[in-house]
């Protein structure tokens, strides 16, 4: 006969029970809105958008190439990403170094999914890569990019915070 451990249980149904409080679904797996997740997408790719566009146009005023002005986006973009939030667990009270943790454990890979979308269409739109600021086909497949990269990460996101990971790390700061 086989005895249960009931402490481990009791350890794993607390477990389940902080991601649940975490993530305020109610419970810990698959429980995330579509309306949670389209909020921690907006809030990723409103950093991600200023960092990436501040970067192609420093990029393209000073006449940079193309594999140097999308280094300079794309790190602009994680920058700006990570900032967001860490600014924001920062004003709950986090120390510097826990709130780096927790950025980066909420907005990494959101960011990335992002970025790899985003720049992506940008490297196939034929002649966006040439384009110069004044060019609406700069513009449009910019834009265009961070649309498509809001539907793909969107449900990235939800995945995500239904199991307590992603932007359901920052929700226990607010």
């Amino acid at each position: 006969m086989r005895v249960m451990d009931h402490t481990a249980h009791d350890t794993t149904s607390n477990a389940h029970d902080e991601a649940a409080h975490r993530t305020g679904t109610g419970h810990a797996h698959g429980g995330a809105s579509w309306g949670m997740a389209a909020k921690a997408t907006l809030h990723c790719l409103t950093g991600c958008a200023i960092g990436e566009i501040l970067g192609m146009v420093i990029g393209t005023t000073l006449l940079w190439g193309n594999v140097q002005t999308m280094v300079l986006a794309i790190t602009l973009a994680f920058v700006f990403g990570y900032s967001f939030t860490l600014f924001a667990v920062r004003r709950a009270g986090l120390d510097f170094k826990s709130a780096v943790k927790v950025a980066l454990a909420a907005d990494t890979v959101s960011i990335v999914v992002m970025e790899l979308v985003d720049n992506g269409i940008i490297a196939l739109t034929p002649g966006a890569m040439d384009a110069h600021l004044s060019d609406a086909l700069f513009w449009t497949a910019l834009l265009g990019g961070f649309a498509v990269a809001f539907v793909i990460t969107t449900p990235v996101n939800k995945w995500m915070i239904g199991r307590g990971k992603g932007h359901a790390v920052v929700h226990a700061y607010r």
